[in-house]
């Protein structure tokens, strides 16, 4: 099947892509105090050079006190704006698009045994887990101010010139613990017996981030099933309960769902080949990013941790999928951090120059 399938323009709102290839945001903790460097900013431009269409940044944090769990996570507030604006500057010269992934990290836990939160822990009903209580919940004021700063960072996005924003709702962070009924058992009107209902606190930020970019830049929002506090999670149970929670989220501004899984080509359900991003589509009509282990063919958590992650020159199921219209946009995650040049070498059919992914390309910006 042919790769000229990867390498078509996509056109969402005034973004026009000029291929489906998105860099899937990936933490990396180089950024000192919270400000991206210049090393940073090369980083995202090698990758928009080598036919990557959108970039979508590690996840970079509002200004809440304890929206990081990492003094080296970037955050999207204050003298961070004119480093990310640099960024903006070195991917646009390249003829690039990108798109901040702007996140808050809840009650997650952060790297190493003695970290400490940099103040007051924003959590539904403060739990780190099921079961497992540890900060107080949020308050209504805290709820309030957390709005408000995801509109302060859209509007930032805006005016520093990024092409579109995305919103991390997902992996068991702070908007996906609303969402799970695991870390989420409020009685008020941010939480519910029911995945709509819980879902609210997503819908009250997706209407923030629009007002704060505006009508005519495009909105992504990453969504996933499972969770870092439980792989196994599968929130929507069927195609009905998944429209119940996708719909409201359509319909408050989103423009792109981006739906992560650990592997793209299983199935969402039971009766269907469709993955998550299939679904999402079919449900709502709206565009969808797939993403999950593309290009690769080592186990989610064994290249993380034991460096095994060897490069998948096999892309047809990929194709199969694409060429049916079951998503939209690709994003590629480790085999991007570990091969700058992976979408200019797939783009010519040189699989076998690309690098495999080890695990000590976490360790530094390739």
């Amino acid at each position: 099947m042919s790769l000229d399938l990867l390498f078509q323009p996509f056109t969402i709102k005034n973004l026009t892509l000029p291929n489906r290839l998105v860099m899937a945001p990936m933490t990396r903790s180089f950024s000192p105090g919270g400000i991206p460097t210049d090393e940073v900013a090369a980083y995202y431009r090698r990758r928009a050079e080598a036919d990557v269409g959108l970039i979508v940044t590690e996840g970079t944090t509002v200004n809440r006190p304890a929206a990081r769990n990492d003094a080296n996570v970037p955050v999207f507030y204050g003298d961070a704006i004119p480093a990310w604006k640099k960024v903006v500057e070195e991917v646009h010269a390249v003829g690039g698009k990108i798109a901040p992934q702007i996140w808050h990290v809840g009650s997650a836990r952060g790297q190493g045994a003695d970290w400490e939160p940099f103040g007051k822990v924003d959590a539904p009903s403060g739990l780190v887990a099921p079961e497992k209580q540890k900060y107080e919940p949020m308050s209504d004021e805290d709820i309030a101010d957390t709005l408000a700063a995801f509109e302060q960072s859209a509007r930032h996005a805006r005016e520093i010139g990024f092409d579109a924003v995305e919103i991390h709702g997902a992996h068991g962070y702070l908007i996906d613990q609303f969402q799970w009924d695991g870390t989420n058992i409020r009685t008020d009107q941010w939480g519910g017996p029911t995945l709509p209902e819980r879902s609210r606190f997503a819908v009250e930020v997706i209407k923030a981030v629009r007002r704060g970019i505006g009508e005519d830049i495009p909105l992504i929002m990453r969504l996933s099933q499972w969770k870092q506090q439980d792989y196994t999670v599968q929130m929507a149970k069927t195609p009905d309960e998944m429209s119940a929670w996708l719909q409201p989220m359509s319909e408050a501004g989103v423009d792109v769902f981006h739906c992560s899984q650990r592997r793209f080509w299983e199935p969402e359900f039971k009766g269907s080949d469709l993955n998550f991003a299939g679904w999402a589509k079919k449900l709502t009509g709206k565009a969808t990013i797939t993403v999950g282990s593309v290009g690769l063919n080592g186990e989610f958590l064994a290249s993380l941790t034991k460096g095994a992650g060897a490069q998948k020159t096999d892309l047809s199921e990929l194709l199969r999928r694409l060429e049916r219209e079951e998503f939209d946009l690709v994003a590629v995650g480790r085999a991007l951090l570990a091969d700058p040049q992976w979408g200019s070498k797939v783009k010519a059919g040189q699989f076998e120059q690309t690098v495999d992914f080890d695990r000590k390309h976490m360790l530094e910006l390739y």
